[in-house]
């Protein structure tokens, strides 16, 4: 700057250039050598001492943005040896294992529970609890939505006058099976009955529902709309008149002609089917809904439906998150929600493509599927970043005092948070700055075992009722296993939040295993299973013949004193376009130990020494669904036949029998028919 006012005195262009010539090279050498020489002189020969204060403060902000600064660290010396009567003293767990695979039976659903092929079922279904004489149980639910893609005469009308909502609300419990494999229906068919009581059945606001209906109209005072198929009627179905208070009226010109030149549709202005009492309904998907009301809001990528005070409800999470929180990690949203399920499953969707350094869950909003009522509560009530948006839109989120006792019941741990909290605490369970900087106990989701997750993308988080060990009571949670950061596939930690509402809801535990302790992960698990010959044969016999196998969801339980693994083992005709998923075998792995068994309880006696102390688990049920009540000792026979019929065929062919090796071949072939005929009654 000297030399620029050196230059009034004395004029040339000498002395610019040289200021602008030595500004150049000056912030070369601040901005670029300097900083390096720094680095490389002071920095590095003892880096982890000079960044660890900076690393600290990324530690605690990032720990306190993502609401992991009380998650409660124990130390779990996880056994691997088993004993009779070992699981005696967790029968809370043992006997609310959940068999039944919400992302395996939307097939079973669709084949015992559609009815119709005008309605549909998502294709992953969802996990809630309901309360039944006094015992809360855990049960996939789902509701029956309208499918107009399925309806064979499909026209304008029917499309958009007649078929315009779903019916009802089905449910199965999770850890019960009928002798078949079926599952075992808490709520279903139509109209709906079952053990949950009465409740409006109507869906006009879902997943599946078509852009618009037009609703609430009538042609000579009789109702338009299809309601449900019914044999005792004369022409074999229900009709109704929409009543509900969603929708907007359509019944002057005025609006005919605007939603004509909206959705392109002349026939609006033209059918007599529309009256004065019609509506339209439109934007129906409840996180649209929800979007619509409060676009500042993060949306779970998961509703799922919930029977409330009588209605069917959708239960959507809303996120607060922000960019700007000091010193904390950021992290690409879509990758740290993105799993197995999400890769595999296209209902469900990830949070939407952004970076965030800060997330709460800080609303829970309720769609009505009758009327669309879009009702948002402020659950986290000490989010400031709510608070701010409550200020600039007051009125919009009610009190967390609001919400009613049913529905509070039904509140669940989110999932795509739970997802982004699972991947930042992968890394910031270490809370040592030095240890941090080492990165030598980073963790990582294990790739997913089930036929689902085919080891392509991370294990989702399931959602199950446990009793962690030292607790008082089992509690409805959303786990997670951890395996090490590298490599290596066997078990770190298990990490556990409580679903249940009350003053235990959200908190956060992880079981560590101690480091000198082996302890197999879910892939090795799995693994191991496919190894053992006798699970080999039968699994290896099942898939033949026009069958096929499909592996449930892999739980990780912490019970006996260390880590049992249980997978349901589903079978499925492939030779049958109608066929669906029936539950026939039962994985469970605890140490070196496997057990393989029709039942639950079989497969666990296998493992513990013949009486594992489980004496409250839930017997399969009855028949249940009209099937042939033998077709399961059926299976099992066949099973029996095909395993002697191979073993006597390679012991012919190692003698060099041919025509023994024959006759054995025919008796597998015969035998492999027997169960594939079994398994399709």
């Amino acid at each position: 700057s000297l030399l620029f006012f050196a230059n009034i005195i004395r004029r040339s262009w000498v002395l610019p250039a040289a200021g602008v010539a030595l500004l150049g090279i000056s912030s070369f050498l601040i901005a670029g050598v300097y900083p390096g020489l720094i680095q490389q002189f002071q920095v590095k020969p003892s880096e982890s001492s000079r960044e660890a204060p900076y690393i600290q403060r990324n530690i605690e902000g990032t720990r306190a943005a993502y609401g992991l600064d009380k998650v409660e660290v124990k130390d779990y010396s996880a056994v691997v040896d088993t004993s009779a009567g070992q699981l005696a003293d967790d029968a809370a767990t043992i006997s609310n294992i959940r068999l039944m695979d919400p992302n395996v039976l939307s097939a079973t659903f669709r084949q015992l529970q559609q009815l119709k092929p005008y309605y549909t079922f998502n294709e992953s279904l969802d996990i809630d609890r309901y309360t039944i004489d006094g015992v809360t149980r855990d049960m996939v639910v789902a509701v029956r939505e309208i499918n107009i893609d399925g309806n064979p005469n499909r026209n304008w009308i029917n499309d958009h006058l007649v078929y315009t909502h779903g019916f009802g609300f089905v449910g199965s419990f999770g850890n019960i099976q009928d002798i078949d494999g079926k599952p075992v229906f808490s709520v279903g068919g139509i109209p709906p009955q079952g053990v949950l009581g009465d409740f409006q059945p109507r869906i006009y606001f879902g997943e599946k529902n078509p852009e618009y209906s037009i609703i609430g109209g009538t042609t000579d005072g009789e109702a338009v709309e299809f309601d449900y198929p019914d044999d005792a009627s004369a022409n074999g179905q229900k009709n109704y008149t929409y009543t509900g208070k969603g929708g907007v009226p359509m019944g002057s010109i005025f609006s005919r002609l605007l939603f004509a030149i909206k959705y392109q549709e002349q026939r609006m202005l033209l059918s007599n089917l529309i009256n004065a009492d019609t509506k339209i309904i439109f934007d129906r998907d409840p996180r649209l809904r929800v979007a619509k009301v409060a676009p500042w809001l993060k949306l779970d990528g998961d509703p799922y439906p919930a029977i409330v005070d009588n209605r069917i409800q959708w239960v959507i999470d809303g996120y607060t998150t922000s960019s700007g929180y000091p010193y904390s990690r950021t992290v690409d949203v879509s990758g740290a929600t993105t799993d197995a399920l999400n890769i595999n499953s296209n209902p469900l969707t990830a949070i939407p493509n952004s970076t965030i350094n800060y997330i709460r869950n800080s609303v829970k909003a309720t769609v009505d599927a009758y009327d669309g009522t879009v009702t948002l509560y402020a659950w986290d009530e000490k989010d400031p970043v709510l608070a701010s948006w409550m200020k600039a839109f007051p009125g919009i989120v009610k009190a967390k005092s609001e919400m009613s006792k049913d529905l509070i019941s039904h509140v669940r741990y989110p999932e795509d948070l739970f997802r982004v909290q699972r991947d930042v605490l992968s890394l910031y369970h270490v809370k040592n700055a030095n240890a941090f900087y080492g990165g030598q106990d980073f963790w990582r989701v294990p790739r997913d075992p089930s036929t689902l997750g085919a080891n392509a993308g991370a294990q989702p988080p399931y959602y199950y009722t446990l009793q962690l060990p030292g607790e008082k009571k089992a509690s409805f949670a959303i786990t997670t296993p951890f395996v090490p950061r590298g490599g290596r596939e066997n078990l770190s930690a298990f990490a556990v939040v409580n679903s249940d509402p009350g003053d235990d809801y959200g908190k956060f535990t992880v079981l560590q295993l101690q480091r000198s302790t082996n302890v197999a992960g879910p892939s090795q698990v799995a693994s191991n299973f496919e190894a053992n010959p006798t699970v080999a044969l039968s699994l290896s016999l099942l898939r033949q013949g026009g069958s096929d196998v499909v592996l449930g969801n892999l739980l990780t339980l912490p019970v006996g004193g260390g880590l049992l693994y249980v997978q349901p083992v589903y079978v499925r005709a492939t030779a049958n376009t109608a066929a669906y998923p029936l539950l026939q075998k039962v994985l469970v792995s605890f140490g070196e130990k496997i057990g393989f068994d029709d039942t639950l309880k079989g497969a666990l006696d296998q493992v513990f020494g013949g009486d594992a102390g489980s004496t409250n688990l839930p017997p399969s049920s009855g028949s249940g669904s009209g099937d042939t009540p033998g077709s399961s000792n059926d299976l099992a026979s066949a099973l029996a036949s095909a395993q002697s019929a191979l073993a006597d065929a390679q012991a012919a062919l190692a003698k060099g029998d041919f025509a023994a090796y024959g006759k054995a071949q025919d008796r597998l072939k015969a035998a492999i028919a027997a169960a594939v005929a079994a398994q399709n009654r």
